[in-house]
């Protein structure tokens, strides 16, 4: 039975996950805050496998289902359409962006917790926050290819994890559990695994604006599961929150 991927959300991220789910063999069920007919180009890109529709038809209609918004709109997710799904949370905090949040700020939450805590009727992981929507694309591969890279996961609900885990094998790419919510901080902003291991080798020397632009051209380099695993463990906590 083809299954369903939900977004909440049609963004670069979003748009790249309906991307590799059609690829897989799962419908995608997209959604935005300004209606299913801006859509239109990206549904007909995809393909069949998609259709553009309302958060909470896109909500309702997943078997799984992705949160992709800027973390200021969290409150704004559909809880009724999501209670006793499996939701996962891209969000990543931004002050400039999201305004500042005390919990956050003072370290008694992570974003994904916050999350949670509005999504209180579903089991919320943390995943594809910790790569961009270019790397994300580029770097998916087959299950045992030798390039396949892994992705970070957090969550309290082990069953919603392993959905996750198989939600990523599914698009390309190994699971990494790193644990439950509150330790979700290890795969945010300013922490080793945040998106610039996906960029491959750099250069050293290079100034900020230049190292920048030489992340965003690079096409991508695998990051196995081994190696996400390292970047993890190393990661120290330090202030909440990433500069976009």
């Amino acid at each position: 039975m083809t299954r369903t991927l939900g977004l909440i959300g049609s963004g670069q991220i979003g748009g790249n996950l309906a991307r590799l789910a059609a690829r897989a063999g799962w419908n995608a069920v997209l959604s935005n805050s300004r209606g299913p007919e801006t859509l239109r180009g990206l549904v007909a890109e995809i393909g069949d496998r998609a259709r553009a529709a309302t958060p909470a038809e896109a909500a309702e209609a997943g078997d799984i289902v992705v949160v992709t918004v800027p973390l200021f709109a969290y409150d704004r997710l559909p809880r009724t359409a999501l209670s006793g799904k499996t939701v996962i949370d891209t969000m990543n905090y931004y002050p400039q962006r999201d305004g500042s949040i005390a919990e956050l700020d003072a370290d008694a939450l992570t974003s994904s917790e916050l999350v949670q805590r509005h999504l209180a009727g579903s089991r919320v992981v943390k995943a594809f926050n910790s790569i961009t929507a270019k790397h994300l694309l580029n770097l998916a591969r087959p299950a045992g290819a030798p390039d396949r890279s892994a992705l970070p996961l957090a969550g309290n609900d082990t069953a919603a994890k392993a959905e996750a885990g198989e939600l990523l094998n599914a698009l390309g790419y190994d699971a990494v559990d790193i644990g439950d919510l509150s330790g979700s901080w290890r795969s945010e902003p300013n922490t080793p695994v945040y998106c610039f291991p996906y960029g491959g080798e750099l250069p050293e020397g290079l100034g900020q604006e230049e190292l920048l632009q030489r992340f965003f051209e690079s096409p991508g380099a695998p990051v196995p599961a081994r190696r996400i695993e390292e970047l993890v463990g190393a990661a120290v906590r330090g202030p909440a929150g990433g500069l976009m």
